[in-house]
């Protein structure tokens, strides 16, 4: 990796784009894993590249319903592996949680790396390779799970979704929670909590919010899982969005 400077204005920007671009290259992340980063950090701009209160809050609701679930799961793909594996692999120990690989452009191949990668952030067991079962509605590869994981979870954290397979996991009664920079996308829309946060702030963002809830009682968890407006936390979103655009000008 081509050493960049700490003091270049957009470092963290670039050492992210680094790691995304090695990844592609070892076979982890597929090429349009770059164009999907890429519309990602066009929404970062428009937030700041900061976690807004409105996401800060749909983080503290997530590591509620992580926290209550009967059979929580991590749902990671190529970009996440690239971006934020040795996080989700501390949140899926502080929940517990487990983990899944899940890919649409999915290979052998890719899932072993995936694999292995999680392996080297700590992670014991991973759920994905088996794919003995199918979320229903789905027919391209992303509709194969694990019996044990996705399939039979009650919550879902998918970072960096598919709009469809988002629809699917909520038609199976699920709850899913969705980390997407975009608060227009059908993911964003159809998640029961959306986070409108870069994958590498959102993930340790829930940790920590999981570490300070971890004594609640369970009821007041549920109460404010319940009480979640997904719909009002993206129109705030947008208000933020658009305030902070005209102040600019």
């Amino acid at each position: 990796m081509e050493k960049i400077p700490k003091s270049h204005p957009r470092y963290i920007s670039l050492v992210t784009r680094e790691k995304i671009s090695k990844s592609m290259k070892k076979g982890i992340t597929h090429e349009t894993g770059l164009i999907a980063h890429g519309r990602g950090e066009a929404f970062d701009y428009l937030i700041g590249e900061k976690t807004i209160p409105p996401a800060e809050n749909a983080e503290k609701i997530a590591a509620a319903a992580l926290l209550i679930a009967k059979s929580p799961v991590i749902s990671i793909n190529g970009n996440v592996a690239a971006l934020a594996a040795k996080e989700c692999v501390s949140l899926s120990n502080a929940i517990p949680a487990k983990l899944e690989v899940n890919l649409f452009h999915r290979t052998d191949k890719r899932i072993n790396k995936i694999t292995s990668e999680l392996k080297k952030c700590g992670a014991k067991k991973i759920y994905g390779k088996k794919a003995d079962a199918r979320i229903p509605g789905l027919d391209h590869a992303r509709g194969l799970c694990d019996k044990e994981g996705i399939f039979s979870a009650d919550v879902v954290l998918v970072p960096l979704e598919d709009g469809d397979r988002c629809q699917a996991l909520r038609a199976m009664n699920k709850l899913v929670i969705a980390i997407d920079l975009n608060p227009i996308s059908r993911t964003a829309k159809t998640a029961n909590i959306t986070i409108v946060d870069n994958v590498t702030r959102a993930v340790p963002n829930i940790e920590k919010w999981t570490k300070k809830l971890r004594n609640e009682d369970k009821n007041n968890l549920r109460k404010l899982v319940i009480s979640w407006n997904n719909g009002k936390n993206l129109r705030n979103i947008l208000s933020f969005i658009s305030k902070r655009l005209n102040s600019l000008f």
